[in-house]
């Protein structure tokens, strides 16, 4: 399967939730607005963004509707924002709660930025083949790379959750394969986080120690 038709694949699912439960948690398949704070927290504490208070800049990849700006807004971040995301329709909810900041849906328009970060973009395979999925994985995450000037991270469905609960249609990663690929491709510097209450983890690359 071309990357295109992946992604428009994804696209016209988490379209069907955006129609489904409007620009909510539920909207970009998360159980709740809890579950959805809890992975922004792991994404900003193992790039240890949480007590950072100079300006810094951050690329939302697969942003939605841009759920994770008031975030940051909130707890008194100083970030200059861009959004990203394929689909349209995530897009016009993210623009309208959030007309001072900008959302694009070319990745190449995004700006190199001192952060990236991507949360439940690789969830969701439906029927690409697992190991096709990961070969699109890894294809996306030197895309990442390469916008990210101090460092990104991501989060994954683990490997490691009850096999009686798993879908068919979603996408469970190997931490340890992750890591790996990103300590032998990437940079020295890779932090792992399996040690919080969702059936998952979060991977952190900077390009230095913190």
């Amino acid at each position: 399967m071309r990357e295109s038709d992946i992604i428009a694949t994804v696209v016209k699912y988490y379209e069907g939730k955006l129609a489904s439960f409007g620009a909510t948690a539920r909207g970009v398949d998360w159980k709740d607005d809890v579950s959805q704070t809890k992975r922004f927290e792991q994404l900003l504490r193992v790039l240890g963004l949480t007590d950072l208070a100079e300006h810094f800049s951050l690329a939302d990849f697969g942003c939605g509707y841009g759920a994770l700006l008031p975030f940051l807004r909130e707890r008194g971040f100083d970030v200059d924002y861009t959004g990203y995301d394929p689909s349209p329709r995530m897009l016009d909810e993210a623009r309208a709660a959030h007309p001072d900041a900008t959302f694009v849906n070319d990745w190449s328009a995004v700006p190199r930025s001192g952060y990236v970060v991507a949360s439940g973009v690789f969830n969701v395979r439906l029927d690409t083949p697992f190991a096709e999925w990961r070969d699109y994985v890894l294809r996306t995450l030197e895309t990442i790379d390469a916008k990210a000037e101090h460092g990104w991270a991501v989060n994954f469905l683990t490997g490691y959750a009850d096999e009686d609960r798993k879908r068919a249609d979603l996408f469970y990663a190997d931490p340890g394969f992750i890591f790996d690929w990103c300590r032998r491709s990437v940079s020295r510097w890779v932090s792992l986080l399996h040690d919080y209450d969702l059936y998952e983890f979060t991977i952190g690359v900077r390009r230095r120690p913190l």
